[in-house]
């Protein structure tokens, strides 16, 4: 592996569908027969830059194929909109969910593109109530939307923030009631959950979600998995990723292989126990020792 792509091209993510949904997943794609483990969630998922994301890891050490359906910048609503992929996961004998954030959905004050979850469409008449000055022609994702309206009057950004969390929870607990089988939350970011207080930034992933939010998902969830990955950990993980020179700055935003390898065993052991498997030997046991020495000496 090298810093700067595979001779220039980067990855093979060899892209594929999945039922009917018209957005792009990574492959290769699996066959839905039998026994599987289904991964959903937005980048981390799909491993950017990541020849073996914490899915391949995982199929690896479970000994089941593990469906990839993470889907770069998605936001629920990729998920909710296509009930072709609620069926793949209601068949699966477990589903893991990363924890995707709040602003890439439509709501009471923006839509969203329903395929493309970050692009931003249109603003309400409430949010146009809320900043009057704005030109909201001017923005084309939720990132440009949502730190533009944060330089005009970060305090009334509050009120989108708000509407933007409720409607997360609600959406969180349709997807996971929807899916009915057994559900793994998987929080996977730099930082842990904020409390309420704090309320987070539009700048940390996963956006606006807070730990009461998580708290009022985690009843209907089999398990809660927290992996939060450190400076030094992103870094040193930097030169297992393959991306191009025009990509170091994406790259260095992604948590890195080094992440997925704790991801990959924190979700094993949890796994083998809840489905009664035998994981395979492997060398994650270490990583994780290595990982949470380095967590204890910290």
């Amino acid at each position: 592996m090298t810093v700067q792509g595979s001779a220039a091209k980067g990855l093979d993510y060899q892209p594929c569908y999945y039922g009917t949904s018209k957005n792009l997943f990574r492959g290769p794609k699996q066959r839905l027969r039998g026994d599987y483990i289904a991964c959903l969630g937005s980048t981390e998922t799909f491993g950017r830059f990541i020849e073996t994301p914490y899915p391949g890891l995982l199929e690896e050490t479970l000994g089941l194929p593990a469906v990839n359906l993470g889907c770069q910048r998605a936001g629920i609503d990729a998920f909710l909109s296509c009930s072709s992929l609620i069926d793949i996961c209601a068949m699966a004998k477990a589903t893991v969910i990363q924890i995707m954030g709040a602003p890439n959905m439509s709501n009471r004050h923006y839509t969203v593109d329903p395929r493309r979850n970050e692009r931003f469409l249109r603003a309400s008449k409430q949010l146009k109530a809320i900043y009057p000055e704005v030109d909201f022609r001017d923005f084309e994702t939720t990132s440009d939307l949502l730190t533009g309206l944060a330089r005009v009057c970060p305090s009334r950004l509050h009120q989108v923030r708000q509407e933007l969390q409720t409607a997360w929870v609600a959406r969180m607990r349709t997807l996971i009631d929807m899916i009915g089988g057994p559900v793994i939350l998987l929080w996977a970011s730099d930082h842990a959950p904020y409390s309420k207080e704090d309320g987070g930034t539009i700048c940390r992933d996963p956006v606006f979600v807070d730990r009461a939010m998580l708290n009022a998902i985690a009843p209907r969830a089999a398990a809660v998995v927290e992996v939060v990955a450190k400076a030094n950990d992103i870094a040193s993980g930097l030169g297992e990723m393959v991306y191009g020179p025009f990509e170091v700055q994406a790259a260095k935003e992604m948590l890195g292989p080094v992440a997925h390898r704790w991801i990959a065993a924190e979700l094993t052991d949890l796994l083998s126990g809840l489905l009664e498997i035998d994981a395979k030997p492997q060398s994650l046991d270490v990583s994780l020792q290595l990982l949470k020495a380095g967590a204890t000496a910290a």
